[in-house]
Parts: structure tokens; C-alpha cells; sequence
């Protein structure tokens, strides 16, 4: 009995995250999967038809899109990596009594709505806002300067909206790194450039390895920041604006299911392969 206990405990633990992510994760995905097996239309109705035909469809039709997406996801997580990294350590290791302080002001964007700062860094950025429109007049920029709508400014604005993604899990990483084994490796003669790559750096990279999970999954499906700092430009546009819009407008409802089916499991296979190559153990560090 002492035996089967013990060996029902870790799965009786295990219950509430699996109930979870079964009814959140697995039923959705099975109930977008059937979707996008149906034919019809929005007034004639849908019936499943298990029409596989669709996936070889959006994939030739939008392949382009879902390369744009994981690029400029790529982008952004190695944009908010070089970034959040100095701001994370430097919060850890030198931010003494203002670290609540400075924690604050790193997660103060949350309270306000991500459509809002969005807006406002498309007003910031516009040909004659606060920014370009300033620099134009000082003469230290062309008249004809154009910053909205590029690819650019999509991957600045991700950037924005996800680098407190990036910096809470280094900053935990990094916060619990004995200084100690920094200070073994300066006795062992290591430069500072030397401690910090083979001592602070790897001890923190179950938060480099957390930090890009959490910013490459939500950045690859976001569509608000391409459709409002991208000012409706097909050409900026990620594989989100195209299902929110075969959603809503087109009424297409197996296209815009295949569409996000594709992207959830294209997300999943290449987390699986990065996990697999940084080592999973990474995450638990």
C-alpha cells in the first residue's frame, strides 16, 4: 500500500496542470481541428466533410506569412534578449533597496491595455510625431522618411510590448547566482569578460531559455501590433492579422481554423526542437 501511495502521489499532483491543460489546450485544438475539416459557408452552414485538402491550401497560399511571422519573432526575441539582459542583471546584482522599485517599473506597461500603448507608440512614431517629426525639423532627418508600416517598426513595437517577458525570468535567474563563484572565478585568474561568459552567463540561462519562450510564443501569433503600428499594410501584415480576419470579416471559418491549427503546431515543433537542443533541462535551472 506504502508503494502504490507513493507511486499514485507524483500523478495525483500531477492532475490539476494535466485537467488544465486538457480542458484549455487539448479540447480547443480537437474543436479547431474539426473546423477546419468542414465545408460550406457562413449562410448555408458548415458540415465536416474531413476535408484535409485545406492544410496543403493555406500553406501554399500563406507560407510567405508564416515565414514573416517567425522572423520577426525571431527578431524580437534576440531584440529583448540584448536588451533585457543588461536590465535584468543590472537590477539583480547593483539595484540594492530599489529593486521593488525598478521590478515595478519594468511590469507598470501591464496596467495599461496592450491595444492603448500600442496606439501611442503608433502617434510617437508617425511621419510627424513626437520622434521623426522632431527630428525632421531639426533638419537631422528627410522629409520623405518614412518609419510606420515597415518591418522595422513592427519588431520594434513586439519588441516593446514583450520585453517584460524577457527580463522577469533573467532577472530570477540571474538574483539567484552566488556571487561567490563569480568571485572563485576572478581569484582563478579569469578576466571580468571571462566570469561573466562561463560563470554568470551559463548559471543564467534557464532564464534566457524561459525568457525566449515566453516571448517568442505570443510574439509569433500577435496580429494587434502589425495591424496598428503597421498601419494595415499587407505587406508588415503576420499570419495573425490573416486568421483574425478570415475570423471576423471573410467569415471563413475551416481557413482561419487550418491557419491557426498550422501556426499552434508549427509553435509547439519548433519549442520542441530548441528544448531539445539547449537541453530541457535548462528550464529548471
Amino acid at each position: 500500500m506504502r508503494s502504490l501511495r507513493r507511486g499514485l502521489a507524483p500523478l495525483l499532483l500531477l492532475l490539476p496542470g494535466g485537467g488544465w491543460l486538457v480542458v484549455f489546450f487539448v479540447v480547443p485544438m480537437a474543436f479547431m481541428l474539426l473546423i477546419s475539416l468542414q465545408e460550406g459557408t457562413f449562410d448555408t452552414g458548415y458540415q465536416l466533410t474531413w476535408n484535409f485538402g485545406i492544410y496543403p491550401q493555406v500553406i501554399g497560399q500563406y507560407w510567405e506569412l508564416y515565414v514573416r511571422s517567425t522572423s520577426f519573432a525571431v527578431a524580437t526575441t534576440l531584440l529583448t534578449l540584448a536588451v533585457g539582459y543588461p536590465v535584468a542583471y543590472t537590477i539583480a546584482f547593483h539595484g540594492g533597496r530599489l529593486k521593488n522599485a525598478l521590478l515595478l517599473l519594468v511590469v507598470l506597461p501591464f496596467f495599461v491595455s496592450f491595444v492603448i500603448r500600442t496606439l501611442n507608440w503608433r502617434m510617437i512614431l508617425s511621419d510627424n510625431g513626437m520622434v521623426f517629426g522632431t527630428l525632421k525639423d531639426a533638419g537631422l532627418l528627410d522629409q520623405n522618411f518614412h518609419f510606420l508600416a515597415t518591418p522595422a517598426s513592427v519588431i520594434f513595437g513586439l519588441t516593446y510590448n514583450f520585453l517584460p517577458f524577457m527580463i522577469l525570468p533573467l532577472y530570477v535567474a540571474i538574483e539567484k547566482i552566488d556571487r561567490r563563484l563569480i568571485e572563485a572565478a576572478t581569484d582563478l585568474y579569469a578576466s571580468r569578460a571571462q566570469a561573466f561568459w562561463r560563470v554568470t552567463f551559463l548559471l543564467s540561462l534557464p532564464g534566457v531559455v524561459a525568457g525566449s519562450l515566453l516571448t517568442f510564443i505570443p510574439s509569433v501569433g500577435d496580429f494587434i501590433t502589425a495591424e496598428v503600428i503597421g498601419a494595415g499594410n499587407p505587406q508588415v501584415f503576420m499570419v495573425g492579422n490573416i486568421i483574425q480576419r478570415k475570423f471576423l470579416d471573410s467569415l471563413d471559418y475551416p481557413a482561419a481554423a487550418a491557419l491557426a491549427f498550422v501556426l499552434v503546431a508549427g509553435v509547439m515543433l519548433l519549442v520542441s526542437v530548441y528544448t531539445r537542443l539547449v537541453g530541457s533541462d535548462r528550464l529548471a535551472g
